[in-house]
């Protein structure tokens, strides 16, 4: 797999001056560390973060690798959406999982809208964090039918869902709470939105204070296959080694190109977003007070934030970006766009929304950003087998907001030693990375993500 493309198309996150993005504590590479932290997004800021950060003893070295500017991956081009999946997927969860660690994923992902409230409030971070009521609407009965369908089924048969989830059965009141033209049916309860590049170059900047190395356009080549006679890996990059106790490997969807075991089991897969904003001089248009899930047919959605200066992000596009598999499909090029998606969002606004047919609502940045889908649709988390002291953070598909800062923190527990596994921790057991995990062959992301859609 390529290393990340230099990106000539910032993401309005990214548009956020921050004087992180090329930062190098030590001119030269420092050769040795307790901790390497591959990767400077949301998984590797946290994980360090976390690390670093407990009261008492003396504190890890740790050093941050990121290849390109600090968090200008994933996370400073995702949609700023932290949106917990309380119902949508329950039904496949309950049917490969059972009824209870179901429920446990569900209540894994509610309970990070908390902890990251919870961090934002402990750390006064200025990210723009807001919590909302994300809306599911629902404008195609082939996706709106068997959603209710299960949904009904599964509460009857006594399955728990969060108390906070509200389901809206009568199309006229989904389109009058959503204010969206034509909706068959909305789901709502609690998330959040957030400037992620803001929250998580704070969190950078107190991993520094404490201590941290952080080294951008440092890409790593390697990690060695065993550790030494001292027990320590040797990580190569592209300005030397560095030797380190522990790994972390934090780097999604570019960790196959790094640890073989994963060639099979996480794969790019290239999504685009935009920033849409009424012009100065624009007729005002109704504030939206909700956060969105859109879906339109089989896997066609999009997802939407609306922020407190009254902007739009949304991000999807599906009708455009599953036309080809080389749109998205083991893409790892964010540096273009997909085609058909800006036209996609063209008066998108206007389009969708009650209230904004004369707004003259128009894109004001558009970005694509690479995900790291994984073979079964779960994150990998955890030690990997047979290489003590190399831990792995990633594979979140798409859905990282909701899950990263849990399994985190779950990860520096690990690697601090305060726990020895998993089953210590509150991650789902689907997420444990384990012999038996790393063994299976099928792999359901493309299906999970085109349907039947044949491959162009």
């Amino acid at each position: 797999m390529p290393l990340p493309h230099d990106n000539p198309m910032p993401s309005y996150w990214l548009s956020f001056p921050s004087d992180l993005s090329k930062h190098r504590t030590t001119e030269e590479l420092p050769q040795e560390a307790d901790v390497v932290v591959i990767g400077s997004g949301y998984s590797g800021a946290a994980t360090a973060y976390n690390l670093l950060q407990k009261d008492g003893g003396k504190k890890p070295t740790v050093v941050i690798l990121e290849a390109r500017d600090a968090c200008s991956g994933a996370t400073g081009r995702n949609g700023g959406h932290v949106l917990p999946d309380l119902y949508f997927n329950a039904s496949s969860y309950e049917k490969r999982f059972g009824p209870r660690t179901a429920e446990e994923l569900t209540s894994f992902e509610m309970q990070q809208v908390i902890e990251v409230k919870k961090l934002v409030d402990r750390e006064q971070i200025d990210c723009d964090f807001e919590l909302t009521r994300a809306v599911g609407v629902f404008l195609d009965n082939r996706v709106a039918a068997p959603t209710i369908a299960a949904y009904k089924d599964m509460k009857a048969r006594g399955y728990q869902f969060p108390d906070d989830l509200h389901f809206i059965a009568d199309p006229k009141k989904a389109e009058q709470v959503s204010g969206v033209k034509g909706a068959l049916a909305a789901f709502s309860h609690t998330a959040a939105s957030v400037w992620p590049y803001k929250m998580v170059t704070h969190l950078l900047r107190r991993c520094l204070g404490w201590g941290a190395n952080l080294q951008t356009h440092t890409p790593v080549l390697s990690i060695s296959d065993a550790p030494d006679a001292a027990g320590r890996w040797s990580v190569r990059t592209a300005r030397g080694q560095i030797r380190a106790k522990k790994v972390v490997v934090a780097a999604n969807a570019y960790i196959p190109s790094l640890l073989p075991e994963f060639g099979d089991k996480i794969v790019p897969a290239r999504g685009i977003a935009c920033r849409i904003a009424v012009p100065d001089g624009g007729k005002p248009a109704p504030h939206l007070n909700n956060s969105y899930t859109i879906r339109y047919g089989p896997q066609e959605y999009d997802y939407l934030i609306s922020r407190t200066d009254g902007s739009i992000v949304v991000g999807g596009a599906k009708q455009k970006v599953l036309l080809n598999d080389a749109n998205w499909h083991n893409n790892s090029d964010d540096s273009q766009l997909i085609p058909g998606a800006a036209e996609y969002f063209d008066g998108y606004m206007q389009r969708l929304f009650h209230g904004w047919e004369d707004s003259g609502a128009q894109v004001t940045h558009i970005w694509t950003g690479i995900m790291g889908y994984s073979s079964d649709l779960m994150p990998w988390v955890g030690e990997l087998p047979g290489k003590p002291g190399i831990y792995v953070l990633a594979g979140f598909t798409g859905h990282g907001m909701p899950r990263i800062l849990g399994c985190a923190t779950a990860i520096a527990s690990l690697v601090r030693g305060d726990v020895q596994y998993l089953s210590e921790t509150k991650i789902p057991p689907p997420f444990w990375i384990t012999k038996d995990r790393l063994r299976m062959k099928n792999n359901i992301a493309r299906e999970y993500m085109a349907g039947s859609r044949p491959s162009l």
